[in-house]
């Protein structure tokens, strides 16, 4: 499954034109293209800011969430966020809003050796505790993530057939089956983060510096960022996270469930990123933890 095309050619010289007409205090610096994702475009603006932008019309609501959302949540975040200082307006050169913000410096936590492991730990479960409380009725829902895990048996159903002999299939559909008899989550709509993952987040050092990518933010069971736990820790960890999260039995079950929904995903998709890595680590932690 490789990156979509992009709706719309984004080139330095747009983005300069961006930022001259809607920043002019930050026009004149540099700027330089570093990524061009699955639904944005990523450049660097000088050395202290960056500048993020649509490259696809279905990313545009995405963007929309964290400039209306991320503001109020970043305050009792443990760990930087990428907050926009400023909102970028569709202009007729660039139909979609933009957003531009400080760099956050670092590289994806996926591609490197923590440093400290246990320490790791502890600051990301002072990060769930932090995010997941409950969020006000006008949040973002996201049919994806933070629904009932049944609601996702469909997907999963596909993603093992398409998979074939590349995984023990019968043994990941028996565990799903399991997971997804788990009580349900009763709780209000909590905050998420929808699509916490170590490519989501930064490393300084080989330490945890920043959690990024909140375009999937929304409300729902707090299990859904939970899974995260398969993909960057051993069982060890994983216990410990459990105990410093303070997360339920029942919760915690259906962590596993959507980490086995996750790895699935990540392993049908394009080879040049870190997702399938992601995706192996995963299946063979949950499919360990239910034996």
């Amino acid at each position: 499954m490789g990156t979509p095309a992009a709706d719309i050619a984004i080139d330095d010289a747009l983005i300069a034109a961006l930022v001259a007409d809607q920043a002019p205090e930050l026009a004149g610096q540099p700027v330089r293209i570093v990524a061009n994702g699955w639904d944005n475009t990523i450049a660097r603006l000088g050395d202290e800011w960056m500048v993020r932008l649509p490259r696809r019309q279905v990313a545009v609501e995405l963007i929309v969430n964290e400039l209306r959302w991320l503001p109020e949540l970043a305050p009792r975040l443990p760990l930087p966020v990428p907050v926009a200082e400023v909102a970028g307006a569709p202009t007729e050169e660039f139909p979609y809003p933009f957003v531009i913000g400080r760099w956050l410096p670092g590289v994806a936590v996926s591609s490197v050796e923590l440093a400290d492991p246990a320490g790791t730990v502890t600051q990301l479960a002072a990060f769930v505790r932090a995010l997941h409380v409950p969020a006000p009725a006008d949040a973002p829902a996201n049919p994806f993530r933070g629904v009932a895990l049944q609601q996702r048996a469909d997907a999963v159903g596909e993603r093992v057939e398409r998979l074939g002999s590349a995984i023990d299939g019968r043994r990941a559909l028996a565990v799903w089956e399991d997971l997804c008899a788990t009580e349900p989550w009763a709780g209000p709509p909590l905050w998420l983060h929808g699509d916490l993952h170590p490519s989501n987040m930064l490393a300084v050092d080989g330490r945890v510096s920043a959690v990024i990518d909140f375009g999937d933010i929304c409300a729902g069971d707090p299990a859904t960022d939970l899974a995260m736990a398969w993909m960057m820790f051993d069982a060890t960890g994983r216990a410990r996270f459990r105990d410093e999260a303070a997360i339920d039995p029942a919760t915690w079950r259906r962590a596993a469930g959507w980490a086995l929904n996750l790895a699935l995903a990540y392993l049908t998709a394009d080879d040049t990123t870190s997702m399938p890595a992601i995706g192996r680590t995963t299946l063979t932690a949950v499919l360990a933890d239910m034996a």
